[in-house]
């Protein structure tokens, strides 16, 4: 983790746009993968934290089945750290305080949105937005029960560094059932 934390400081200082943008990888009910953009917003060694709808795809996909995939890129600095692991929820309390740290508007989308879910068109977003706007205009926003956020506690840890020639730098860490992590230098 101590690594990981350096590589995220580095992408903080080089990336412009929002360098803990991850892919997360899930798969469906016919175990078809999926992938979407989500950000990164906590680790530490119990994992990697991310929030979101639990009624959307991806949340019926971790319902279903609770392992994962993450992949952080830096263009810039050409790097990626790719992530493997079981998934659980957070705690209320946990949820409740992100929840309260967003902005008035980015809760009010949480209220809002169907997430996943099919439109009829825009407009029935939009009023759904200013329905929830009018609601909490004067008072705090309370947090959805079917919004909350999921841990990735990782079993798998690939850090990967290009290199002239595609001769790129890659170095695994593992781990079975929480015990102590090794390390392995792969091919590229």
């Amino acid at each position: 983790m101590a690594l990981f934390a350096s590589w995220m400081a580095e992408a903080d200082k080089a990336e412009i746009n929002e360098a803990n943008a991850m892919s997360l990888a899930t798969v469906d009910a016919e175990g078809r993968p999926n992938v979407r953009m989500v950000l990164l917003k906590g680790w530490d060694q119990n994992g990697f934290v991310f929030y979101s709808n639990k009624e959307s795809a991806k949340g019926g996909e971790l319902a279903a089945n609770a392992h994962a995939a993450i992949c952080l890129h830096w263009k810039s600095l050409r790097r990626q750290i790719r992530v493997r692991g079981s998934v659980s929820e957070v705690s209320a309390a946990e949820a409740d305080a992100y929840f309260a740290s967003r902005a008035k508007d980015s809760q009010i989308g949480a209220w809002a949105s169907a997430q996943s879910r099919p439109m009829e068109g825009r407009w029935v977003f939009e009023k759904a937005i200013a329905r929830y706007a009018a609601q909490y205009g004067l008072t705090k926003v309370p947090r959805p029960e079917y919004w909350s956020g999921w841990r990735i506690t990782p079993f798998e840890i690939e850090f990967w560094g290009d290199r002239h020639f595609r001769l790129h730098d890659r170095l695994v860490y593992r781990r079975d059932g929480g015990g102590p992590w090794t390390t392995q230098r792969l091919f590229p």
